[in-house]
């Protein structure tokens, strides 16, 4: 199955190129991009040197003709499905298509070895191309270094159980029981992301977490790399994405999802990004608004029909006509049920346009943080680009205009939440705990203006981030003092926090099971608080503490 990860190979590539960019950036490519000399011009007349003769991407003809179609780099990968189906189930848009009735000629260019943004616009081989949220939270930094830029115009999918951290041990039920194992992925991609998140909003302590042994897979093995080693026992756990994920569950006994975006259902979205210069020339406008609105027409269609769908990427991407020929249609038809095609009022609701909060915004930037700290940009100075800078949300924004009912539609909540289903998910382990230092009065259970802040900073997050979760929040105490007093104020404190979060943030109160602990459940042991590196009363503070556990369907 080695041939079956390209998107993986390119993905892992760029990383390690934009790494390896910033050894160059300190040697002296810096001093060439911002500027400093003339550069040549290559005779198109737009002032870049990118060797096209093709003045498309800033003042010349219109893109979006039969002569001049918008180009799109994608991969092989069943999250663009609904663009192919609004293409008349190709690549080149056919008559009497969803597209060709908008009036617009789109071209996809399966490109699985994944060139940089700057080698896709510079080249002119396209104006748009897809990226993770994540992996464009890196590039943008790269672009503006290079006097480039791009935009964000649609959410194409939501990964909702596409992406997770697997095990065979039977030992190994959270994310803490992670700590001192070996942990298989690709090194900067969602996966790598998405595993630094959980860790970091676990309980591990400051030392566990160091213990976790990260196995980075060389890009030349790819995803079915880390299939292997996850296959061969080779490793405790591994993080990965469909389809290779799918595979790797159904090739190895025993084996189970820990956590994963079916939980983390606001973490990991694909977005379309396009060339600033090909956004900004006003004789586009007509083509980027009929390509998003194209797509958005396309997730319907493809979700009534996925067989179609089906068709569609087997006959346009060599991948899944190889994954058919091996798994069959049904486990690749599966592998739809774990990823959501976003349409319109997907898009606004996750844009957070009519009302709730800005997934998409706060995704960027929690990745931007994430990858900054892991050393994965090229230029480790690159400034903080504004999430609000990402995106262009115009072409939404004028869709929402049309169609109020997508508005109405994204409203409504995603999740239903019931109050014995959470009884039922609190009696199993939860994926991970976040534990968080509320702080009280002695011998009091009121917030304080401090606390309610340490709830909105460290709190509403990882709630945020886990959409269809449910969670136990827990008082604790440490060991000095009344057991029976410490279980009363500690369950006491435990609802003031969910009081809080339900009034003040409007989270369902089903949503929580809330418990008071005492000192039944410490995180450290006060007698061998050396075990973890602590002094006794660092021990006892982080045995008094309010968690919060995330407690999957």
């Amino acid at each position: 199955m080695a041939k079956l990860t390209p998107a993986a190979k390119g993905l892992i590539t760029l990383a390690i190129l934009a790494v390896a960019a910033a050894a160059a950036w300190q040697l002296g490519v810096k001093d060439l991009v911002k500027g400093d000399g003339p550069v040549a011009g290559d005779g198109d007349g737009d002032g870049n040197n990118n060797g096209n003769g093709n003045d498309a991407t800033a003042t010349g003809d219109a893109i979006g003709t039969k002569d001049n179609p918008l180009k799109v780099s994608i991969v092989s990968f069943h999250g663009y499905a609904p663009a192919l189906v609004a293409n008349g189930n190709s690549l080149t848009t056919q008559p009497g298509s969803i597209y060709d009735k908008l009036g617009v000629n789109v071209e996809f260019i399966i490109q699985d070895d994944i060139p940089t943004l700057t080698t896709i616009f510079e080249s002119g081989t396209a104006q748009c191309a897809w990226r993770t949220s994540d992996f464009w939270a890196q590039e943008q930094p790269n672009l503006r270094n290079g006097n480039l830029d791009a935009k964000a115009v649609m959410i194409v999918d939501n990964t909702q159980g596409a992406d997770a951290v697997i095990t065979n041990d039977p030992n190994i039920n959270k994310i803490e029981d992670l700590a001192g194992k070996k942990v298989a992925l690709l090194q900067y991609t969602p996966s790598d992301g998405m595993l630094i998140d959980a860790v970091e909003n676990s309980a591990l302590s400051a030392r566990k977490k160091q213990s976790i042994k990260y196995v980075y897979i060389n890009v030349d093995e790819g995803l079915s790399g880390v299939r292997a080693a996850f296959k061969a026992k080779q490793v405790d756990a591994a993080v990965l994405w469909d389809p290779d994920l799918s595979l790797a569950l159904k090739g190895t006994p025993g084996s189970k999802v820990i956590y994963s975006t079916k939980t983390a259902t606001n973490l990991i979205y694909d977005v379309i990004v396009c060339d600033t210069r090909a956004l900004n020339n006003a004789a586009n406008k007509g083509a980027f608004q009929a390509f998003v609105k194209g797509w958005m027409d396309g997730v319907p269609v493809a979700r009534k029909s996925p067989d179609q769908a089906l068709d569609a990427l087997v006959k346009n991407e060599e991948f899944f006509a190889l994954l058919v020929k091996e798994q069959g249609k049904d486990f690749v038809k599966g592998l739809f049920d774990s990823l959501v095609w976003t349409g319109l009022e997907d898009n606004i609701r996750i844009l957070g346009l009519s009302g709730g909060t800005n997934h998409y915004a706060r995704v960027y930037k929690r990745f931007d943080d994430i990858y900054r700290a892991a050393g994965a940009l090229a230029n480790p100075n690159s400034p903080r680009i504004n999430p609000q800078d990402s995106i262009d949300l115009s072409f939404i924004k004028s869709m929402m205009a049309e169609a109020p009912q997508a508005s109405e539609e994204a409203k409504k909540p995603q999740f239903t939440f019931d109050a014995e289903s959470a009884k039922k998910a609190a009696t199993k382990d939860a994926a991970l705990t976040k534990v968080v230092a509320v702080n009280f009065a002695t011998g009091s259970a009121e917030l304080t203006k401090r606390s309610m802040k340490t709830i909105d900073d460290d709190m509403v997050p990882i709630i945020e981030n886990n959409g269809s979760a449910y969670f136990e929040i827990s008082g604790n105490t440490d060991s000095t003092g009344s057991k029976k007093t410490n279980k009363k104020l500690s369950k006491e404190r435990a609802e003031a926090v969910a009081k809080y979060l339900i009034e003040q943030w409007e989270f369902p109160r089903d949503r929580f099971v809330v418990v008071g602990n005492g000192p039944a459940k410490p995180l450290c042991n006060e007698k061998k608080p050396d075990e973890e590196g602590l002094k006794l009363d660092e021990c006892r503070a982080r045995n008094r503490t309010t968690r919060l556990a995330v407690l999957s369907r």
